[in-house]
């Protein structure tokens, strides 16, 4: 069985000027990190970016949408199709994020729509999911996730394409992380979850990364639980330390 590849994804958010955005590029090319088959690294600029950035970038990491379209492109003023991803060569989308689901008010339903959409175009996709402070503090985290989960199973069937990424609302941005402990417990419930409901092989072979306030500093210590598969990274993603949970990589490579 080939291990679950390691992933770092660097989602930049509502950020950036063009200036900006060659200075992050610059810092990502000269970086040393573990080679391709260590790590996959992804990165998430504003639509607007997409394509400097893909121009840019050192060949081995690739771009990621932010987000896109629910279904084929059209009358729809002010989207973003999947099928004009794919015409640019971008080849992941962000689907989901906490922030399209609070401030959006994207639904589990419409989430699980686009996942399946972006698949059936051709396009590889981080799906987030993740509970919020107070269904935390209710004891139900792990229903919440369950359910966010069971959506996106029940569009899809094949998950070879999928990147699961958990990330805490209240973790993220906040600078509150969850423990390593705490990711793990839900990582591995969530594994849990795939093997009862959609099979064994698609548990086993799925990444599930951790996003939520991921620095330099706890990276490899989240990177050691057995069932984190790599990190969705905010904030620091910006910063030279993405380069440092990029290396976090090797964590796994040497237990």
């Amino acid at each position: 069985m080939m291990g679950r590849k390691f992933f770092v994804g660097g989602n930049w958010k509502c950020n950036g000027t063009t200036e900006e955005v060659n200075k992050i590029v610059s810092t990502l090319n000269a970086g040393e990190v573990p080679s391709p088959d260590v790590v996959e690294v992804v990165v998430s600029p504003p639509f607007l970016f997409l394509p400097l950035v893909k121009t840019s970038l050192r060949p081995e990491f690739q771009v990621a949408a932010q987000n896109c379209w629910v279904k084929k492109g059209g009358a729809f003023t002010g989207e973003v199709s999947a099928e004009m991803l794919v015409n640019l060569s971008i080849p992941w989308v962000i689907i989901g994020h906490s922030e399209r689901r609070l401030i959006l008010m994207e639904s589990n339903e419409f989430v699980a729509d686009k996942v399946a959409y972006a698949l059936s175009q051709g396009l590889k996709v981080i799906a987030c999911i993740g509970e919020t402070l107070e269904q935390r503090e209710a004891g139900s985290t792990v229903a919440v996730v369950a359910e966010q989960t069971k959506a996106i199973a029940a569009k899809i069937s094949d998950w070879t394409n999928v990147v699961l990424a958990y990330e805490p609302v209240w973790a993220i941005g906040t600078g509150k992380v969850a423990t390593p402990a705490q990711a793990q417990e839900v990582h591995f419930e969530l594994r849990k979850w795939l093997q009862a409901n959609v099979s064994p092989e698609v548990a086993e072979s799925t990444r599930i990364i951790y996003g939520g306030s991921v620095t330099a500093a706890n990276c490899k210590e989240l990177a050691a639980q057995p069932d984190v598969d790599g990190f969705l990274v905010g904030g620091a993603s910006l910063k030279p330390e993405f380069i440092d949970i990029i290396k976090s990589a090797e964590v796994k490579k040497n237990a």
